[in-house]
Formats: structure tokens, sequence, C-alpha cells
């Protein structure tokens, strides 16, 4: 019997699925004891360690939720090895002002910032500053005190906008960081 070396893809390779060869692809399974599924997250085995178990969808969330990496320590050395990693990932949270964002402290956005400067304050200025400086701006440039002067119009206008974009933010943030303030 002569092999057939006709391909079944009618010219167009692209049709094919991705791994669609016709020879047995090799499945990693599941660690887990008695587990048939294919294998294929990774969780380490130990802290620190380049071993990893493979596990399928549910043996990985078993694995995760009872995963404790204080597991074996005392109250004291669980504190100590907490104390010691923040120490050494410190640096990460106190540059988190270098970000491709511009000025500021990374807190505000673009938009936030660009408010800020229509209305004359500080990036760092808390919402009582803000609202303070947008009243006195908007009592200047309001149409009933300056009627028929468009150019106090355009920049009402914008002081109520730029205000819009920073109450907006102040919503959004947490109860308690607004109140920290």
């Amino acid at each position: 019997m002569t092999r057939s070396s006709r391909s079944y893809d009618w010219g167009f390779p692209r049709w094919r699925g991705y791994g669609s060869e016709r020879g047995a692809t090799k499945v990693r399974l599941c660690d887990r004891e008695g587990c048939d599924q294919p294998g294929d997250r990774p969780a380490p085995k130990s802290p620190n360690s380049p071993d990893r178990w493979w596990f399928c969808e549910a043996h990985a969330a078993e694995y995760n939720r009872n995963w404790n990496y204080f597991e074996g320590l005392s109250a004291e050395e669980a504190a100590k090895r907490e104390a010691d990693e923040r120490r050494t990932a410190s640096g990460f949270a106190s540059s988190s002002h270098h970000q491709w964002g511009g000025p500021g402290d990374g807190t505000r956005t673009r938009d936030e910032l660009r408010a800020l400067e229509v209305l004359g304050v500080d990036s760092d200025a808390d919402f009582e500053e803000i609202k303070s400086a947008w009243r006195r701006l908007a009592k200047e440039n309001h149409p009933d005190v300056r009627p028929g002067d468009a150019q106090a119009a355009v920049r009402f206008q914008s002081i109520q906008a730029a205000f819009e974009v920073l109450r907006r933010a102040e919503e959004r943030k947490p109860a308690s960081s607004r109140s920290n303030r």
C-alpha cells in the first residue's frame, strides 16, 4: 500500500488550525494525583524556587486558595519577613512619581493637572482650595457680572469645565482618602 502525500488544506495553509498536525501532541497532565486534565497552569513548589507544579484550572484554584506565604513561621518571623520585603520593595512605591504622565506625583491625570492649571492652584492642592479658587474665578468672570465681555464668558466656561473635571475626580476617590486630606 502506498502512502498518500495528498494534503487536505486545498492549497490554503492558513485554513488549518494551529496544532492541526497529524502527529500526536504531547500534553502535560495535571500534577494532582488522579487528575487526567491538562496541566497548563504553573504554581511554585516553594518560595523562591524555580521548580513548579503544573495544575489544571480547578486544582490551580484550589492550590491558590490554600496558599499561605507565611506557613510554618511564627508570628514574629512572619512580621520580620514582611518588614524585610516591604523594606526591599519600598523603592518601587516611592518612585511612583516617575511615571510617563509628566509633572505631578502620579496621583492625578493629565486632564486634572490641566484643570488645576486653569484654576491657578498647585498640583497638590486639596479639594477645599480648588473649590475656593473656582468660586473666586467664577465670581470674577461670570456673564452677569461682566455683561457683553466675550473673553470673560469663554474664561467662565473653561473655569466651569475645569471644576467639573476635578469634582468628578474627587467623587471617584474612596471615602477614606477624601477624609484623610
